[in-house]
């Protein structure tokens, strides 16, 4: 198998965040499978290899290239055109393409389906990012009647939702990084989740949204948007609730009533398996054995599928236009 190389801007300071940490675990997953390793292109650091350095080396047909930052792929694509290229899709939404050359590996269903449409003849995989087993009900005593995280959070559920709820129940606020998020959630009866408003405003897809699937993993009852990928997972009515539902008094009605309930509903670890290391190591060895015996194949042949282009697309409009005339003409 050839090497891995995850392409990130840099591993801390202004880089850190949740997608950072999402793909570095992805990272020691891989590992596991084959030989990985971190390479930047932003931030120098002293222990990571840095990519202009790297693109040096004579001879680089034995690695394979792992992008994933949005806002960055389409420069990165092209600089990479000479190499084996493979996007890890998180969001969907950036006003790039992509070419065929390019295998695509999506972190979740919703992301699988816009690039099945946005690139049809890609190669395209489906890998979910993992839930780790400290994420599990630990049937501990609930302190928190109601638990919500700021950041991402909509203006209703922050400004209006919360100051109603903070009259009938305890409220807790989280607005800074969480040393130990399993022991919380199995603090919280309820986990309020609402970032429908947040990702309309960056232009891109929610991309996974592990909060809510590691709440429910944790034994949490979810209020949840179900935007993007958080729809792979959600079931309203059957494992979480919708939140912003009609009103505000009908979302604290609905949210009083669940902690008011003498039985909470549990996700099924059936559910969650899904998304556990074991599965998802499955998937790895599958998909790079693939992607492998692909890249053996591009080396030595050209893609030669028509691409969907706009100039393709409104040939083939005409073609069905007159096809369909063609038809009535010959009927009358």
């Amino acid at each position: 198998m050839r090497k891995l190389y995850f392409l990130l801007p840099g591993t801390h300071g202004k880089f850190a965040c949740g997608g950072l940490w999402a793909e570095l675990k992805t990272l020691k997953l891989t590992q596991q499978v084959c030989n990985a390793d971190v390479v930047t292109y932003r931030q120098r650091e002293t222990d990571k290899l840095f990519l202009d350095d790297l693109l040096k080396e004579p001879n680089l047909d034995d690695v394979i290239f792992v992008i994933s930052w949005g806002f960055d792929i389409a420069k990165l694509a092209k600089k990479l055109k000479p190499y084996n290229v493979i996007y890890h899709a998180h969001s969907a939404g950036y006003k790039f393409k992509l070419p065929a050359s390019i295998p695509i590996i999506t972190v979740s269903r919703n992301t699988l389906g816009y690039w099945g449409q946005k690139s049809p003849n890609s190669l395209i995989y489906y890998l979910p990012n993992e839930i780790s087993p400290e994420f599990k009900n630990l049937h501990l005593e609930r302190d928190i009647d109601v638990l919500v995280q700021s950041r991402k959070s909509s203006e209703y559920l922050l400004t209006e939702l919360i100051p109603a709820l903070q009259q009938k129940c305890k409220v807790f606020v989280v607005n800074s990084y969480v040393e130990d998020l399993p022991g919380l959630f199995n603090r919280a009866k309820i986990y309020l989740y609402d970032s429908a408003e947040y990702w309309a405003q960056t232009g891109v897809s929610e991309g996974f949204g592990l909060q809510p699937l590691e709440a429910l993993a944790c034994g949490c009852q979810v209020f949840s948007s179900v935007n993007g990928g958080l729809s792979d997972y959600l079931d309203p009515g059957f494992n979480c609730y919708k939140i912003a539902g009609y009103s505000q008094e009908y979302d604290v009605q609905r949210i009083l009533n669940v902690l008011n309930s003498p039985v909470f509903s549990t996700l099924s670890e059936q559910v969650l398996t899904e998304y556990r290391k074991e599965n998802i190591i499955h998937r790895l060895q599958v998909i790079l054995k693939e992607l492998n015996e692909f890249f053996d194949h591009k080396q030595h042949h050209q893609g030669n599928i028509k691409d969907l282009t706009q100039g393709r697309l409104v040939s083939l409009l005409v073609k069905s236009i007159y096809s369909k005339v063609k038809k009535k003409y010959l009927r009358t």
